[in-house]
């Protein structure tokens, strides 16, 4: 072609040489049309004749794709679907408001500042007004929208909303129609005071709604249900053989067992191992803490028993010649550590892991709490539960009182923020200390045992007059964190607080109560655990496990660490000293096992 012959060799030549010479004028042969000639009807008449193809899903200006246009529709005529025979001199608007498909015109005026209300309305509760009528024509009428409230989106949130703006409320008018407001209850007479009819004032409240009514169990199904579950306080004889103290049954009647371990329980005299063993080369019947202690050097036994974690151990008093145990697996053990070294009994009656566990004075019974909401006081020599009390919350620690003509009173600090103090031999509650904000954690005897001291969750520590409920000394600032364990100086006269900001804090434990800023032992790393800080003997070490297994020794006089021991896998939660050996620590961990140390 002659367009063809203008181009030179398609080469990769730089100056090309025509083969050719070009025209000085191109014909109207090779001009480029941009549309179509299309015969227009004289009359300006557009006349689209296609019918709208149902099947086809794609459309291209209101035109289904794959039919043909016999006319040129003009720009502004492309979103219309169909366009009837219509005059062109005729409002274009009004042709689009009859066959538009993306919404029609509204002759009326919409400032920017009434759009820009409605559109953060309608982000901020779901609704907006109706932007194409108004809510309330000049008539009155209801105009379009949802329900014809004249609103769009959510109406539930409209009709409910009830804010301060005017403007983005919706007309009290729609409101009181769509859904009426309940009445308000009459205010009674004045001159009668209780029953029906009596004065309510402005407390009276809506018809309909149950607030202050008594709801529940009515108070013969209340009786029917005390028949089944134990109330507050109730306790349960299991060893006495008299039915008729019983008034109500225990729910874990029947649980509790022990298991013997030994071959007799008994010795050729007639002893069982409550006994003090004399044929040692350490009298365990002397003052303990007369010895000076050190630090210990290595594992000389390990107490494999238990299935799961360990989460304390507490030794035999005064002698330390067995070591008492509770378990996560709900077991309790008793631990020989002379001898043979070897389980002597296991006390099975909880049905949750143990949390707590302490020996009266003597060493005759000891007390457990349990996540199971349970406190259960046992027999040490023979295994048997003695009595049970609960008062529905999760006792977090329990402690007798260590006068001894109180030793029929013990303290359990409870999840419900109270400290129950109960009477074994009566099974009653005698007192309720209930200042705290928290679940109680710890509970220390101080001062002659004429007060005591609780921490708890609530990052507080309170001082208490034993039998009275008022707290005599507040402890508690801005900086502090839980001190979920507490200990006892051998001296009496401090108490070690095991911190979760992972130090140990030094409180007087008389007078004032004060905190001791020269004392203070850190290095470990607790946080989160409530591992159990403890002293020597002598009173010269303060040591404590974290949160890896390690058993740190400090100095109580400098404060400066001594030593560290890697002693289990998982978190070592308590550690107790021998009370007669030097160097003899037992530690317990939550990977199961009981180490001991010299």
């Amino acid at each position: 072609m002659d367009l063809l012959r203008v181009y030179g060799s398609d080469s990769d030549s730089d100056a090309p040489t025509p083969s050719a010479p070009l025209p000085t004028k191109i014909s109207s042969l090779y001009r480029v049309q941009p549309a179509p000639d299309v015969d227009l009807v004289e009359e300006k008449i557009y006349d689209v004749a296609i019918q709208p193809d149902e099947t086809s899903a794609r459309r291209v200006g209101g035109v289904p794709v794959g039919q043909v246009m016999k006319v040129n529709v003009p720009y502004e005529h492309l979103p219309v679907a169909k366009i009837e025979k219509v005059d062109a001199t005729k409002n274009v608007q009004d042709l689009l408001i009859k066959h538009g498909v993306y919404g029609h015109l509204d002759q009326q005026a919409f400032s920017d500042h009434d759009f820009r209300t409605q559109e953060n309305t309608f982000r901020a509760y779901g609704y907006a007004k109706d932007p194409s009528l108004t809510t309330l024509d000049n008539a009155g009428g209801l105009g379009a929208g949802v329900a014809g409230t004249g609103y769009v989106g959510d109406f539930e949130r409209a009709l409910l909303y009830d804010g301060a703006t005017t403007a983005n409320r919706l007309p009290k008018a729609i409101r009181d129609t769509l859904a009426p407001r309940p009445k308000r209850k009459p205010k009674g007479d004045v001159t009668i005071l209780e029953g029906e009819g009596a004065y309510q004032g402005p407390w009276a409240g809506y018809e309909g709604e149950e607030v202050g009514e008594p709801c529940g169990p009515s108070i013969e199904e209340t009786e029917e249900q005390e028949e089944v579950a134990a109330p507050q306080g109730e306790v349960v004889d299991e060893v006495q053989d008299e039915p008729a103290t019983k008034k109500v049954k225990d729910t874990q009647e029947g649980m509790d067992s022990t298991i013997f371990h030994g071959d007799t329980e008994t010795d050729y005299l007639g002893r069982t191992y409550m006994h003090v063993p004399q044929d040692l080369d350490i009298d365990l019947l002397a003052e303990p803490g007369n010895q000076q202690c050190f630090l210990p050097k290595k594992r000389i036994h390990t107490w494999t028993g238990h299935s799961k974690a360990v989460s304390a151990i507490r030794f035999f008093p005064n002698s330390g010649h067995l070591l008492l145990s509770a378990g996560m697996d709900n077991k309790l053990k008793i631990w020989d550590v002379y001898h043979d070294r070897k389980c002597l009994r296991t006390f099975m009656g909880h049905s949750k892991a143990v949390r707590d566990v302490n020996f009266n004075n003597k060493g005759t019974r000891f007390i457990s709490a349990s996540y199971d909401r349970y406190v259960k006081i046992w027999d040490t020599e023979t295994g048997k539960c003695i009595r049970t009390f609960t008062t529905g919350k999760i006792p977090y620690c329990a402690k007798f009182h260590p006068d001894p003509d109180k030793q029929n009173i013990f303290l359990a600090g409870c999840s419900d923020k109270k400290i129950i103090q109960f009477d074994t031999r009566s099974g009653d509650i005698t007192q309720e200390y209930d200042q705290h904000l928290g679940a109680v954690n710890s509970i220390t005897f101080v001062d002659d045992n004429r007060r005591f001291v609780s921490t708890s969750d609530d990052k507080t520590m309170r001082v208490w007059e034993f039998g009275i409920p008022v707290v005599i000394k507040y402890v508690a600032e801005p900086y502090m964190h839980s001190m979920p364990a507490v200990s006892l100086h051998p001296s009496r006269k401090w108490m070690a607080c095991q911190s979760l900001d992972n130090q140990i804090l030094i409180y007087g434990a008389k007078g004032r109560f004060s905190l001791n800023s020269k004392k203070r032992f850190a290095g470990h790393v607790v946080a989160g655990y409530a591992c159990q800080p403890n002293f020597s003997a002598d009173g010269r070490f303060v040591m404590s496990g974290d949160a890896d297994g390690n058993l740190w020794f400090w100095d109580w006089k400098t404060s400066k660490i001594l030593k560290k021991l890697q002693c289990h896998t998982s978190v070592l939660i308590g550690c107790e000293w021998h009370p007669h050996e030097t160097s003899k620590v037992a530690t317990c961990s939550w990977d199961g096992t009981i180490k001991y140390w010299d």
